[in-house]
């Protein structure tokens, strides 16, 4: 089992990171996905801890919406800084990327030009890109339209309906399901899990955020992971070990083969 999107490397598992990791393993949960903020010394160096304690990690490098507003203007510096937090990371894949319109932490037409050069250098390196959309559904979609051919990725940490998890799948990219498809109130989430192709979906904590029930509102982690694969698998009336098989051999055409990036 695979959790294709957490922040391990948050201030939030510091005093208890080898814990953390520990129970994931317990609940058969071979591999994760951690997320990295570009550029920050603080997360790198809490990732090289997650690499030692955890070899099987990979990792994904982006700049958020939310802190898009520190490259504004400043384009080929944020090339630049995250093809090198590539290299040093050893990543996989670009993100979390994408515009937020909830909170507007940086202007709209800055988080545009930020999301977009983040598209266009994961075409440069081969590598998916991992969208963060809240609110702005429109503009996503057509930012990745106007990238062109050769951008591939996930909707990670899915909240949307049926008809915007087709126009996810008519761009063939993956949709990720998070804890919220385990709350009662979540059927929408529900109508996506059944609806989603085998070969296009994946489950991921988003931990510490955003808790499965039976453990909302506290700390998320990797090991919880479980209890998102075990609704899917429930609504889409299949053996959960039959879905995790499906969920790796996803994760991993999901993030392709490993390749060696130079920083540009």
């Amino acid at each position: 089992m695979i959790d294709s999107h957490c922040h391990l490397a948050d201030e939030a598992f510091a005093n208890d990171l080898e814990a953390v990791i520990d129970r994931a393993r317990d609940a058969r949960i071979d591999r994760a996905l951690c997320i990295l903020s570009a550029g920050d010394e603080k997360e790198s160096a809490a990732a090289a801890r997650v690499r030692t304690l955890w070899p099987a990690a990979a990792f994904s490098v982006g700049v958020h919406p939310h802190s898009a507003n520190a490259f504004a203007g400043r384009l080929d510096e944020l090339s630049s800084t995250l093809q090198t937090a590539v290299t040093d990371e050893g990543a996989r894949a670009i993100g979390e990327i994408g515009l937020d319109y909830h909170y507007d932490f940086a202007p709209r037409p800055v988080q545009h030009d930020v999301f977009a050069r983040q598209i266009d250098v994961a075409k440069t390196l081969g590598l998916p890109v991992i969208i963060h959309t809240r609110e702005a559904t429109d503009d996503t979609f057509r930012i990745l339209q106007d990238a062109g051919s050769g951008v591939r990725g996930v909707f990670h940490c899915f909240t949307g309906d049926v008809a915007m998890a087709r126009a996810a799948l008519e761009i063939d990219f993956y949709v990720s399901l998070a804890g919220i498809v385990t709350f009662p109130k979540a059927e929408n989430l529900r109508d996506v899990a059944r609806f989603v192709p085998d070969d296009r979906l994946l489950v991921e904590t988003d931990a510490p955020y955003l808790a499965p029930v039976p453990h909302r509102g506290k700390r998320n982690e990797p090991g919880l992971v479980a209890h998102v694969a075990e609704t899917v698998a429930s609504v889409r009336n299949i053996a959960l070990n039959d879905l995790e098989a499906q969920l790796t051999r996803n994760f991993d055409t999901f993030l392709g083969p490993t390749v060696s990036h130079q920083t540009a």
